[in-house]
């Protein structure tokens, strides 16, 4: 995938951000567009697997004799329209991947989806994520009405508004937790070991910055990045440049509570400390790999520089701190980070949908596959509920204390 394309390429740890609120003919499989375009609901032979002689017969009339069924038969026909059969259809072709990130978007979510990344949301402020098959707080955002409510990042979903997240997908739990400024929704909390907590949550109007600066006054400079979104190149650049003109002892990059996003801003910020080399490489289909080099700046090469991680960073965010471990450009602390190593495309289609599908692994410049078990720093800092509750942040202090050399 050449430069221009990269930008299309997301390794967000979310289906979808939870920040909110006609039947076509025709069949496209692949590389088989052209053979079944017009062929509608007829019974042909589709080689499994380019280059095999595997044949599996498909029939398509199956699809017209289950349409068919439900228009006739479903007891409440009024809910049943053309459009949402065959989205919901579609949705379905998406999870037979077996992918929790491989997911069809319908044009009203595609927006949504589009909107989350542009970093303007209307609803609780929150990011999920499927962790063991249950739907799981990835990240609640600064000052939003999530983090105002108390919630916190691995915090698992019981149920929404009274209704149990048991076999929900994300794309479910999303769409009833999502809804217009001004509305309540209740989620069933459980941390831990402790039993369900109930959590009601006004949800309101958020404009997101992704990146924020703060020059301490002890000399080091804390960046702090929430996502990897539209915004966040340009944000960042600024931040380097305040960095450079500051002279800062050194440097705090905080990801925690990061998802993720575009794997090219990723690449960008990581080159920012590494001069050569490649910074992330992708695992495809039939063993073809490819590497995403550094761009050369390592402006800030030369300052020491702590990480920060915890289970809230995901994706793109461990892409980045993978990078700086592995090319010791950075001492990571906190806690392990989420663990997501692969990579989804994003492909608009006709009538405003996107699917996103899975097209990659990926892996550390040293070769290191994090999915399902994270990053783990190199100086493990807990951060309990006393120190929430007590606005106490030894993660951060560790990262001072480890710049300024203090014991």
């Amino acid at each position: 995938m050449n430069k221009n394309n990269l930008k299309k390429v997301l390794v967000s740890a979310i289906l979808v951000l939870v920040l909110a609120g006609t039947f076509v003919g025709g069949f496209y499989t692949g590389k088989t567009k052209s053979r079944l375009a017009n062929l509608g609901f007829k019974q042909i032979a589709l080689a499994q697997d380019e280059g095999t002689a595997t044949i599996t017969t498909i029939n398509f009339g199956l699809y017209a004799e289950v349409w068919d069924a439900l228009k006739n038969n479903f007891v409440d026909k009024s809910k049943l329209t053309d459009e949402k059969l065959f989205y919901g259809s579609l949705k379905g072709m998406a999870s037979a991947s077996g992918d929790p990130y491989t997911v069809f978007m319908d044009p009203t979510e595609a927006k949504q989806f589009a909107d989350d990344l542009a970093g303007t949301f209307s609803g609780i402020g929150a990011e999920v994520g499927m962790r063991n098959n249950i739907v799981t707080i990835i990240a609640p955002l600064d000052g939003t009405p999530a983090q105002k409510a108390g919630l916190r990042a691995g915090d698992k979903i019981y149920s929404i508004n009274g209704k149990s997240t048991m076999n929900l997908t994300i794309d479910e739990a999303v769409k009833q937790i999502r809804g217009d400024k001004g509305t309540k929704v209740t989620l069933s909390i459980i941390r831990g070991t402790d039993k369900p907590k109930d959590y009601i949550i006004t949800r309101e109007t958020i404009i997101v910055k992704s990146v924020k600066t703060e020059m301490r006054s002890d000399g080091l400079m804390v960046i702090r990045v929430s996502n990897f979104n539209n915004d966040t190149d340009a944000l960042f650049n600024n931040a380097v440049q305040e960095a450079l003109a500051k002279n800062p002892k050194g440097i705090i990059l905080d990801l925690r509570n990061n998802p993720g996003g575009y794997l090219e801003t990723a690449v960008t910020m990581a080159s920012e400390w590494i001069k050569v080399g490649p910074v992330v490489a992708e695992q495809e289909a039939g063993n073809k790999r490819t590497e995403y080099p550094s761009s050369g700046n390592a402006r800030l090469a030369n300052i020491p520089t702590v990480v920060l991680i915890n289970a809230g960073s995901a994706s793109a965010s461990e892409i980045l701190a993978g990078a700086l471990r592995d090319y010791k450009k950075a001492t990571l602390v906190g806690e392990t980070s989420f663990g997501k190593g692969s990579v989804q495309a994003l492909q608009t289609l006709s009538g405003g949908s996107t699917l996103k599908v899975t097209i990659a692994h990926w892996l550390t410049p040293a070769g290191d596959f994090i999915n399902e078990k994270g990053i783990t720093p190199s100086v493990v800092v807990p951060l309990t509920q006393t120190d929430v509750d007590k606005n106490l942040d030894p993660q951060l202090n560790k990262a001072v204390q480890i710049l300024l050399k203090k014991k």
